[in-house]
């Protein structure tokens, strides 16, 4: 099983970004757009595990909380590593330091349990596209820079899901496998 944490978007701003999206590929094709059903925040990429450490990851992560919801805003954009040999194009994320604090929780949490912990530091961002050649065409990089103070939306969280990924031809499908919130009952919003 490949499996990954993350936060899932509602669908007002996942019809936002996908029109960005659509927008984006008029201007240059070759980037893997990711489909907007697919959108998301990872906060930790798990990878290969075997099925039978689904429960102890499962229990793990539902041990995972924070004193409040988290609330994210969706604006601007850029490229991993950057412009000149771009692997991912993003969507930046405006966020508390409560995001970072989350992910660092999630990574904790599983480390436990053996699973690798991430080397990078979190940096909050929405994956929108790859690139299978590290070049990107002046139109791109023009409209990014058009829209670097663009607003897409943005949404308030108290939990985080556990996905699993599986690799087909047509690209990769995304099934949830658990919901867990991080915020206990009572906490006012």
């Amino acid at each position: 099983m490949r499996l990954f944490v993350a936060l899932t978007l509602p669908e007002k701003l996942r019809e936002s970004l996908a029109a960005l999206i659509r927008e984006l590929r008029q201007i240059d094709r070759s980037p893997r757009w990711i489909p907007p059903e697919n959108l998301h925040v990872t906060l930790k990429f798990i990878g290969e595990v075997a099925p039978d450490k689904l429960q102890a990851i499962g229990e793990s992560l539902a041990g995972v909380k924070m004193s409040l919801p988290i609330k994210l805003e969706f604006r601007g954009g850029g490229f991993f590593p950057n412009a000149r040999r771009p692997s991912v194009a993003w969507v930046g994320i405006d966020a508390p330091a409560s995001l970072i604090l989350l992910a660092g929780e999630v990574n904790q949490s599983l480390a436990s349990l053996g699973i690798p912990p991430e080397e990078k530091s979190f940096v909050p961002h929405l994956t929108i596209a790859r690139f299978k050649e590290t070049r990107l065409s002046a139109g791109l990089l023009v409209e990014f820079d058009r829209r670097k103070s663009d607003r897409f939306g943005e949404f308030t969280t108290a939990g985080f899901q556990l996905i699993e990924s599986q690799l087909k031809t047509a690209g990769a499908e995304y099934t949830t496998l658990r919901s867990f919130t991080f915020v206990s009952e009572g906490k006012d919003s």
